[in-house]
């Protein structure tokens, strides 16, 4: 294949590949949760590898939620079976523990945004059994004023990076939210439930009607955010919302 100028594929990738060593000589990469030098970017260090705790069956077939023994398919836990959420099915990459917080925390609010490629293949393998009739990724939104600040959405990068390894389409701005609400850390559950309430939209001309639609955050908590995106979603007639997040906070950590 020609490449404009008359230059080859192989050639623009040789020179890609040196590009690269050069930046890397320049800027070596550094490991996404820690800053530790790493061969290559976007990557973790052994040490920061091996603290992590990938989240695997068996688990909640509603909330991800982890459980000590395998109960069966479809096995709900305690929460579910007295409350169902307002999704189908959640799933997660990792606990949100003191190992997991340093790497997400950084995505979110320092600018690490070259690990966006691993996180989406990380979210395709823990979101596997979401994959199948899935039409769409909507990604929870964040504030015009808040986006403005930050200057990126870590959901919509995530939904992103997902598409591109499952081949679906991410609605990037699906939903609205129409007030800025008071960060939630602090809040108890009934407090984020009130926070939350009638405080997104689905985007004018977006039709969910009879689809299936994925819900992508970087944190599951209580689940108040994305079950008030899951209720829109639904009430607009979306047949199955999903969600699938980057970490999850195991009760047993609270």
């Amino acid at each position: 294949m020609a490449w404009p100028g008359g230059a080859t594929e192989e050639a623009m990738t040789h020179f890609s590949t040196l590009a690269r060593r050069i930046v890397d000589s320049l800027l070596p990469p550094l490991c996404l949760c820690c800053g530790t030098m790493v061969a290559e970017p976007g990557s973790l260090c052994p040490a920061c590898w091996s603290k992590l705790a990938f989240l695997a069956p068996p688990l909640c077939h509603a909330c991800g939620h982890p459980f000590e023994l395998d109960a069966g398919d479809g096995a709900l836990c305690g929460r579910c079976m007295a409350e169902p959420p307002p999704w189908d099915r959640a799933r997660a990459v990792l606990r949100y523990d003191d190992a997991s917080k340093p790497l997400i925390l950084r995505f979110k609010h320092a600018d690490r945004l070259e690990g966006a490629p691993a996180f989406g293949r990380w979210l395709a393998r823990a979101g596997g059994d979401l994959r199948d009739g899935c039409d769409m990724l909507v990604p929870v939104p964040l504030h015009r004023w808040r986006l403005l600040a930050r200057r990126y959405n870590q959901s919509a990068l995530l939904a992103l990076a997902l598409g591109r390894e499952w081949g679906v389409t991410a609605q990037v701005d699906g939903l609205r939210r129409l007030r800025r609400t008071p960060p939630q850390g602090h809040f108890s559950r009934e407090e984020r439930l009130r926070n939350v309430r009638g405080a997104f939209a689905l985007r004018p001309g977006l039709e969910v009607a009879g689809r299936s639609v994925l819900l992508v955050d970087d944190v599951l908590t209580t689940g108040a955010t994305l079950g008030e995106c899951a209720k829109v979603l639904k009430r607009a007639g979306a047949v199955r919302v999903d969600v699938l997040t980057l970490g999850r906070v195991v009760l047993s950590d609270v």
